[in-house]
């Protein structure tokens, strides 16, 4: 995209990356966190790399990208579940798929064969560019959990490497 730059995404990131996800929360439908964690909440809960930033000519943050594992046992090593927000003053701009497919490429450099996503069935934004960049709903999970006192479903997305873990 142009004037936007994707780059690994640092600790000094942290207040930017941290404002985004609070105007993500904030619209109540990209994830039942109620507030954003500490830094040091968030980076133990995410994988090393990739971690993501898009960034504007004036190297501002206008989003970011990150992978938590699915699991801890070592079967479960390539999948990773994604997070993906853009800043309320550049959705639309498509940031959101650069960093999506930046993501995807790093992913695969790492040995990730697996990305999901679980994605509220009223973010239609967040859903269309999940389609957009190969994912395919591989179910509904109903009623899965309460964001204040209401239960919601999340549909699960996912997106196969065909480079990484096709097989021979």
């Amino acid at each position: 995209m142009r004037g936007i730059t994707i780059e690994p995404m640092t600790a000094a990131d942290w207040e930017s990356v941290r404002t985004i996800y609070q105007e993500g929360i904030a619209t109540g439908n990209a994830t039942f966190e109620t507030e954003a964690p500490s830094w040091d909440a968030w980076d133990r809960a995410h994988l090393a790399e990739p971690r993501l930033a898009a960034r504007d000519d004036a190297g501002r943050v206008l989003g970011w990208a990150a992978l938590t594992p699915v699991s801890g046992r070592c079967v479960y090593a390539g999948v990773g579940d994604l997070s993906v927000y853009v800043a309320a003053e550049a959705r639309g701009r498509g940031v959101g798929r650069a960093l999506l497919d930046a993501l995807i490429e790093s992913s695969e450099r790492a040995g990730i064969w697996t990305l999901q996503a679980g994605i509220f069935p009223e973010n239609a934004a967040s859903l269309a560019l999940h389609r957009g960049c190969g994912f395919r709903k591989v179910g509904r999970r109903e009623r899965i959990g309460k964001l204040k006192g209401v239960w919601r479903d999340v549909l699960l997305l996912e997106r196969r490497s065909s480079a990484v873990g096709a097989g021979p």
